[in-house]
C-alpha cells in the first residue's frame, strides 16, 4: 500500500474502531440502566463516553503509528509518540475522575433516597463533595507527574529535586503553612461532622446557610442572598453557632417595650391566640413574661417554638407584628411613651408639705 494512503487508512480505521467500541459501550450501559432502574450508576457512567472515545482513539494510534511507512512521520516518530502518550495519560485521568464521580454520586443518591434524616444526608453530601475534590486533585497530580516523566530531561531534574527534598520540604512547609492548615481543617470538617452543607449557622454575627465546602474555604449564603467566603480553619479555631446540630427544632424570643400600665394577662392571652393561627408555630411551647423594667417602660418577652430556623423567623415576625397592632388598636396607652410635661401633684402636696393629719391613711 502506498505510504500516503496508509495515513488516512490508519486514521479512518482508528476512528471507526473508536466509534463502534463507544457505541457498544453506550448500548450496554443503557441496557444495564433499564434492567436496574433503582440505581442511577449506569446512566451516570454514560457521561464518560467522550473520555473513553478519546482514550481509545489515542491508544489505537499509539499502538499502530510505527507501522506507517510515511517518511515525514518516521522522521518525527519520537515527537508523535510522546504526544500520543500524553493524550493517553490525560484521557485516562479524565476517565478515572468521571468514573469515580459517577460511582460516588450514585452511592450518595441511593443513600439520600433511603434516609429520612436530613442531617445525615447533609453530612454524607459534605463528605462526598470533599472526597471527590481530593480524588480529582490526586489524579491530576499523578497524571501531571506521569506526563513529566515522559520527558528525559525532566527525569534528571526530578532526580536532583528528590536529592534536595528535605530542604524543599522545609521551605514549602513554612511558605504554605496557612494553606496546609486550611487543608487539614477541610479534612477535619469533612470527617469530624462539625458543619455540613445545608446547615444553618451564625458566624461573625451573620446568619446564613452553608452553601459550599471545599478543602480550603467555606461559603455561607446569608438571608439577604450575600455570599460570605471564609477559610475552613475559621470553623476549627473559633466558636460558631450551628442551628442544625442536635435537631433542627428551635426556640426563639420576641422582646417588646411597653408602658407600665400594659395589661400583661390580656397580652398573654392574645399571644396564645396569635400562635394558634400561626402555621409556623409547632405547638411545642410558648410563654410571655415581664423580664425587665426601666423608669419609662417594661420589657415583655414572648417565647415561641418552631420546627426549624425558617419557621422560627416567620413565627417571631408574626408575633411581633400582631402584638404591636393589637396594642395600638385595643390598648394604645400600653405603648411606650416619653413624658414631656410635669407630673400632676396632689393638692395636699402642693406646698411641698403634707397637709394630712399624722397617722391618717394615705
Amino acid at each position: 500500500m502506498n505510504s500516503l494512503l496508509q495515513v488516512p487508512a490508519v486514521l479512518g480505521g482508528a476512528i471507526v474502531l473508536t466509534l463502534v467500541a463507544g457505541k457498544l459501550t453506550d448500548l450496554l450501559l443503557r441496557r444495564a440502566g433499564a434492567r436496574h432502574p433503582e440505581t442511577p450508576l449506569w446512566n451516570m457512567l454514560r457521561r464518560c463516553r467522550t473520555s473513553v472515545r478519546v482514550l481509545l482513539f489515542a491508544a489505537v494510534l499509539r499502538a499502530v503509528y510505527r507501522q506507517i511507512a510515511w517518511q515525514p512521520l518516521q522522521e518525527r516518530e519520537v515527537v508523535v509518540g510522546r504526544i500520543l502518550t500524553l493524550v493517553v495519560i490525560g484521557a485516562s485521568a479524565w476517565c478515572v475522575v468521571l468514573v469515580t464521580s459517577a460511582v460516588v454520586e450514585s452511592s450518595y443518591a441511593r443513600y439520600a433516597l433511603g434516609t429520612r434524616d436530613p442531617s445525615r444526608v447533609r453530612r454524607v453530601r459534605t463528605q462526598v463533595t470533599l472526597i471527590m475534590r481530593i480524588v480529582t486533585a490526586v489524579v491530576a497530580v499523578v497524571a501531571a507527574a506521569a506526563m513529566l516523566l515522559t520527558f528525559p530531561d525532566l527525569r534528571a531534574v526530578g532526580t536532583s529535586l528528590l536529592a534536595s527534598a528535605g530542604i524543599i520540604g522545609i521551605v514549602a512547609g513554612v511558605a504554605a503553612q496557612s494553606t496546609l492548615g486550611n487543608l487539614f481543617a477541610g479534612f477535619q470538617i469533612a470527617f469530624g461532622d462539625m458543619v455540613r452543607i445545608g446547615d444553618t449557622v451564625v458566624v461573625a454575627g451573620e446568619w446564613g446557610v452553608v452553601e459550599e465546602i471545599t478543602l480550603t474555604f467555606l461559603a455561607v449564603r446569608t438571608w439577604d442572598e450575600r455570599r460570605i467566603t471564609m477559610p475552613v480553619s475559621y470553623f476549627t479555631g473559633r466558636p460558631f453557632e450551628n442551628w442544625s446540630r442536635g435537631g433542627i427544632q428551635m426556640t426563639g424570643t420576641v422582646f417588646l417595650h411597653c408602658d407600665h400600665t400594659t395589661p400583661v394577662p390580656l397580652m398573654r392571652e392574645k399571644l396564645k391566640e396569635i400562635l394558634d393561627g400561626c402555621e409556623a408555630w409547632d405547638g411545642r411551647g410558648w410563654d410571655l413574661a415581664v423580664t425587665d423594667t426601666t423608669p419609662s417602660a417594661i420589657v415583655v418577652r414572648a417565647i415561641v417554638t418552631a420546627k426549624d430556623a425558617d419557621d422560627l423567623w416567620t413565627a417571631r415576625c408574626a408575633v411581633r407584628e400582631q402584638l404591636v397592632a393589637w396594642l395600638a388598636e385595643k390598648h394604645p396607652y400600653a405603648l411606650p411613651r416619653v413624658s414631656t410635661s410635669a407630673a400632676a401633684v396632689p393638692s395636699e402636696y402642693a406646698d411641698g408639705v403634707s397637709k394630712r393629719a399624722p397617722g391618717s391613711d394615705a
